[in-house]
């Protein structure tokens, strides 16, 4: 399966958000990616696949949601590095500069996440969305200092359209002994 493209579903209600994954499944031949409450109650569903099968499926999605949709976002195109850091599976070897930014939705993270990927030479190792932060997301970007700021200002203001922006950091030269605790 072709997974160029990914959808994304934020629901207010855990109920409808798992009705809203079976309307998803069954309307088209979709990856899912993720489906999980999260803070602070509310539910994500995370699809990749070809645009055709996402958009129909996420059109399911939709219409199962009704009026508890919370944020929305398909996205196509998408960077190789993206889904590897929603599941955690990315590992990186070296790191001349660490950045993080802090969103206020799912959404924002992954849309950020995206163009920082596709505008700089960085590399993702870990987008997490929602869990545990109070329905915040936070992505962490590594690479040489002119690159990670790159990445940042690109996706800060991709989001920060949207008003999403929590809070951002850049840290050049990150002293070894953190390495362990940024990979948490």
């Amino acid at each position: 399966m072709d997974v160029t493209v990914l959808g994304v579903l934020e629901f207010n209600s855990i109920a409808i958000g798992i009705r809203s994954l079976d309307a998803m499944a069954k309307a088209a031949s979709i990856r899912i990616i993720d489906a999980k409450p999260i803070c602070p109650g509310k539910y994500m569903i995370i699809i990749a696949g070809e645009l055709a099968a996402v958009d129909a499926s996420l059109t399911a999605g939709k219409k199962a949601g009704d009026t508890k949709i919370v944020d929305e976002l398909l996205l196509p195109n998408l960077h190789t590095q993206i889904i590897p850091a929603i599941i955690g599976a990315a590992s990186y070897p070296s790191w001349n500069a660490i950045g993080i930014f802090e969103a206020l939705s799912v959404t924002a993270s992954i849309e950020a996440g995206d163009v920082a990927a596709k505008i700089a030479d960085i590399f993702i190792p870990e987008i997490r969305l929602a869990v545990g932060l109070g329905g915040k997301s936070f992505v962490k970007m590594v690479g040489e200092i002119g690159e990670v700021e790159t990445a940042m200002q690109a996706a800060l203001t991709a989001i920060g359209k949207r008003g999403l922006v929590c809070s951002s950091v850049v840290i050049p030269n990150p002293d070894p002994s953190i390495r362990e605790f940024f990979l948490t």
